[in-house]
């Protein structure tokens, strides 16, 4: 493969697929076993295991990407990313390879890494499971399979577009290639059977006889065998389809529980919550309707954790349907005992029988002995899996899941969806992944001001009113400009040639402060048009 300047490619893949190893063998941070790679310039690479290359930014990069001067290992996982990011772009390399880089980010932070990989002027090759953010940025794709890369022109959605056509015209090429053989198959068999029906001649006739009814039977009985030998090289000369692998789907059943009756499931009022001197909640208060679907997002840090954390231990301010019965996945994943095997795990608190938790299970594609791998040596994404099953398999009416979409590949994620988009009770979600919100989301909760909003209705249709509202407040703040500007001109000119009554240490005092607030404006305009909210679905 050759990257130029003006490629952006995303790299897809099932879990261990290769994915990581490949950009770093083209990274050069990992030799291969047999090949090259050469470069022309000078790359970077953005990690999310490894540290950054360089661990102290300029003032400039490190204001823009809002994160301090120097590297502190205890920053946060948002702020360790942004912190590489600063430090790759202003690196002035030709190429960047991104592992992840929108993990443990919010959607601030991704919306400004897109702006910046936008503007960049030389090439990229990343690694992420954001369709969206996928789909911003990509040109091309490159799909690894089976231990075999193919790349796609377009972005994810073209690409998965392409893919589903390569699959169906595979199909039906074989279907007719198979078809094609048993009909010539069929052929060779026919005029095998008609050479071997060819009688000798009777006992009965004269030698002369015999001799003629011979040589006609030896013609006919090699023209069959020449037309059969035909048809049998043209069955060997046929374009041979291989019958196209069958992928194993993950399959997700939620099984029926227990119903709430209750209107109202999970309900916060007066609520409290600082840390040192951070306020998290101030009087904040929320309603959660049984059987809605809720999103909350929110920026890194405003207490979307924090809030789950004070549903699960139920406290004070918290009011729970008495019948409701909760399945809490957390980031960390701390329901799974490292100790126990994936079957001992599942069936922990498992109110269905052993066969029941192995169906499910295979079906998530943990099959006859893999159920006895023990958590610890699990990936990632096959922890998220057996979490789930672990959850499912409770008696639960109620899901409230912390960034379930961490470490799983795409066609995982897109299997979450469907199995959450048909659940009939009720959810709490966390996610910074724009397109698992726009599609499984009823309604959006938001923590802003400390405070805690719901807005009735999906990820589409709060974006469209959010840009509104943004649209009203920059022509609101465009007004105000122009009344500054002409109350600016007004102190300026007084100044210059003051009248009698005029209190100079007044006007001088007024003038700074109209040009402070001026300038705090003109800031925030700038900010919004500089980053404005990503298009989901056509809409800005």
């Amino acid at each position: 493969m050759r990257v130029y300047s003006e490629d952006r490619i995303g790299i897809v893949g099932v879990n261990g697929s290769g994915k990581t190893t490949l950009v770093n063998i083209l990274s050069q941070k990992l030799e291969p076993d047999e090949g090259w790679v050469r470069f022309y310039g000078k790359c970077s690479l953005i990690s999310q295991l490894k540290l950054p290359e360089n661990k102290r930014l300029s003032p400039e990069m490190a204001s823009k990407f809002g994160v301090a001067v120097t590297w502190d290992e205890n920053m946060s996982g948002g702020e360790q990313t942004r912190f590489k990011l600063a430090a790759c772009f202003g690196n002035d390399s030709m190429l960047i390879f991104a592992d992840e880089p929108t993990s443990n980010v919010d959607m601030e932070g991704i919306e400004l890494m897109e702006s910046w990989f936008a503007e960049y002027r030389g090439g990229v090759i990343l690694i992420s499971h954001d369709r969206s953010f996928l789909d911003k940025l990509c040109n091309k794709i490159l799909e690894i399979e089976n231990g075999k890369v193919k790349i796609y022109n377009g972005n994810y959605n073209e690409y998965s577009t392409q893919k589903a056509q390569e699959r169906e015209r595979a199909q039906f090429e074989y279907l007719q290639y198979v078809n094609e053989k048993k009909r010539l198959e069929g052929i060779a068999v026919d005029l095998k059977q008609k050479s071997k029906s060819i009688k000798k001649a009777p006992k009965r006739m004269g030698n002369s006889e015999a001799r003629l009814h011979k040589m006609g039977n030896q013609k006919a009985k090699a023209s069959l065998n020449r037309a059969r030998k035909s048809i049998e090289s043209r069955i060997e000369h046929l374009d041979v389809k291989e019958k196209p692998a069958v992928k194993e789907e993950i399959k997700f059943d939620i099984a029926e529980t227990k119903k709430v009756y209750s209107k109202i499931i999970i309900e916060g009022n007066k609520i409290n919550k600082a840390f040192t001197d951070k306020v998290i909640f101030k009087d904040a208060e929320f309603k959660i309707e049984n059987g809605s679907k809720v999103a909350l997002i929110g920026s890194n840090g405003c207490g979307k954790t924090t809030l789950l954390k004070m549903i699960m231990q139920q406290d004070d301010v918290i009011r729970i349907a008495p019948a409701a019965m909760i399945g809490y996945f957390s980031q960390d994943m701390s329901i799974l005992n490292e100790k126990l095997t994936i079957l001992e795990n599942v069936l922990e608190n498992s109110i269905y029988h052993e066969s029941f938790a192995r169906t499910l299970l295979a079906r998530l594609l943990f099959k006859r002995e893999d159920v006895y791998k023990q958590v610890n040596v699990l990936s990632g994404g096959e922890r998220v899996k057996v979490s789930f099953a672990k959850i499912l398999l409770e008696d639960i009416n109620l899901l409230i899941l912390d960034e379930p979409t961490n470490y799983l590949d795409i066609k995982s994620i897109e299997v979450i969806e469907e199995a959450l988009r048909n659940y009939d009770k009720t959810l709490l979600f966390v996610s910074h992944d724009r397109s698992f919100i726009s599609s499984v989301a009823e309604h959006i909760m938001t923590i802003e001001n400390s405070k805690i909003k719901i807005f009735n209705g999906n990820y589409v249709e709060y974006l469209a009113k959010k840009n509104k509202a943004m649209d009203q407040g920059r022509e609101g703040a465009e007004k105000q400009i122009l009344i500054l500007q002409h109350r600016l001109s007004e102190i300026i000119s007084r100044l210059s040639m003051p009248a009698k009554h005029d209190d100079l240490k007044l006007l001088d005092q007024e003038y700074h402060q109209v040009l402070g607030e001026l300038k705090k404006i003109k800031v925030s305009l700038k900010n919004k048009r500089e980053y404005p909210i990503n298009r989901v679905n056509g809409i800005t």
